[in-house]
């Protein structure tokens, strides 16, 4: 059992929890992630590590509630416990002889990006970081990214807050001045990575972005996670729980990806309900 040292609610739908995990927690990286089940009878979800304190052993995560599993999770305090925490898994974010890079995070997608920005910050890089949210009411992190970015832009759909646009509008503003980075790092819902690798293809900036996919066991065998690349004209199948999640964003076939992402939909809002309702009555 793993014990939950703190919990903490960013926005009205994300939460922010440590994890006790000394093992994880000595070990992990900037862009690896962890498997977890909240009891016994519970289903194996994946989740990025969000930051680690090896002198505390706690592990950081940052969860949207979306489906029954996180809604479950969302249920446990302080205190108590979680049944599994495996990790760390997958392969770290790439950050040797990048000096310059450009972070670009979008929802949930920022606690992904956040720990890759202060660890390009750590390591004296020249980090730019743009993070993007549907309204204010869902903005989460900013302080966090404001003090590891030498610039930061903030970005609302519906101009609530900061400046109205999506992530690819102060991207291409700098992108077409005539700035350049050693690398773009892009987190976040699948819509969002696939038109931030378009607007960085015309100006052949390297493009990072990370997937994550349906992942069951972590270890490749179930083959959930699978992608479709294109690699030398061929089309290779990758696993993101092994070879990932970070990919090369223009070798990445994202339409497949987001199809194959809407399968299970609607079970999983089913799930959702028929747990929240499952707690309103208990």
């Amino acid at each position: 059992m793993y014990k939950i040292a703190s919990k903490k609610a960013l926005n009205p739908t994300v939460t922010q929890m440590e994890i006790v995990a000394p093992l994880v927690a000595k070990k992990a990286k900037p862009g690896q992630f962890i498997i977890l089940r909240v009891d016994e009878s519970g289903e194996r979800i994946p989740l990025t590590v969000a930051g680690t304190d090896p002198e505390k052993g706690t592990v950081k995560i940052i969860f949207q509630i979306v489906g029954a599993t996180t809604e479950k999770l969302n249920h446990r305090n302080e205190g108590e416990s979680i049944q599994d925490f495996v990790g760390p898994l997958g392969v770290a974010t790439h950050t040797e002889g990048i000096k310059k890079v450009c972070i670009v995070g979008g929802g949930v997608g920022c606690a992904i990006a956040m720990p890759v920005a202060q660890e390009f910050h750590r390591l004296g890089a020249e980090v730019t970081s743009i993070i993007g949210f549907r309204s204010k009411d869902l903005l989460i992190l900013e302080d966090e990214f404001r003090a590891c970015s030498d610039r930061l832009f903030v970005m609302t759909d519906d101009g609530s807050y900061a400046r109205h646009g999506n992530v690819t509008v102060p991207l291409k503003e700098m992108l077409d001045a005539g700035e350049r980075f050693d690398m773009i790092i892009t987190i976040g819902p699948l819509i969002m990575m696939k038109f931030v690798t378009l607007t960085a293809k015309p100006f052949g900036v390297p493009v990072t972005v990370s997937m994550n996919p349906i992942m069951i066991d972590g270890t490749g065998m179930c083959g959930g996670c699978r992608l479709t690349l294109t690699q030398d004209g061929k089309h290779v199948t990758k696993f993101a729980c092994v070879d990932g999640p970070d990919f090369n964003g223009y070798e990445v076939d994202f339409d497949e990806a987001m199809s194959r992402g809407r399968m299970y939909f609607d079970f999983e809002r089913k799930a959702h309900e028929a747990t929240c309702n499952l707690f309103r009555n208990a």
